[in-house]
Parts: structure tokens; sequence; C-alpha cells
């Protein structure tokens, strides 16, 4: 049975399969409200915003992926179109950058 979590006006804006800190309550998968939710444009935004947070995290893991196949020379950057080697090379050079911009924002502190 899932476990729904509930706005100030009682109305389920999210569910879930196991028991959450913020969504104690479990109904039946046939509940009237439920059903209602699972048909509602609420559980339409729910759900794409689920599916975006998860897409970030899994092109996080297809990365990885890449470079590892990368390092095993399993796999050659040239193998690739050009479109995703220029993205690639784009999402490498933001997070090294990201992580110098960080790096020395904290050497800032030491001072």
């Amino acid at each position: 049975m899932p476990f729904i979590k509930r706005d100030n006006n009682k109305q389920i804006i999210g569910i879930f399969c196991e028991k959450q800190e913020d969504a104690q309550e479990e109904l039946s998968v046939n509940n009237k409200e439920i059903i209602e939710f699972l048909e509602s444009e609420d559980y339409s935004e729910y759900t794409n915003h689920l599916l975006s947070q998860s897409d970030a995290e899994f092109i996080r893991v297809l990365e990885d992926l890449i470079d590892v196949l990368l390092d095993k020379h399993i796999l050659l950057l040239t193998d690739l179109p050009e479109a995703a080697q220029y993205k690639l090379l784009k999402r490498k050079k933001i997070r090294k950058e990201h992580i110098q911009s960080i790096l020395s924002d904290d050497d800032d502190d030491i001072f």
C-alpha cells in the first residue's frame, strides 16, 4: 500500500512506495483520493519533477560510465558523434571551472 504526503489543505501532493518522514499515512491503492490524485494535473507536475530530478542524476551516471570506457580505451572520444563530443567536453570544462571556483573560495577563508 502506498504512503502519501499531504499539503496544509489535506490534499495529496505525493505518493511513495515506502514510508517517508513527511509521508506516514498509508492508503489503499484503490482509495478514491489516490485515484483522483493520479488523474490530476498535480500528479503530472509531480511526475515531471521526479523525472527531471532522476534525469539529472542519471546523466551523471552516464558521464561516469563514458569516462571509465574512455580511460580503459574501450571507447575513443572520436567514436562519438561530434555533437556528443562537444557536449561531453563542455560539461567537463564547466565542472572543472566550478570545482576550481569552490577551491579558490575555500582558500580565501584560510587567511
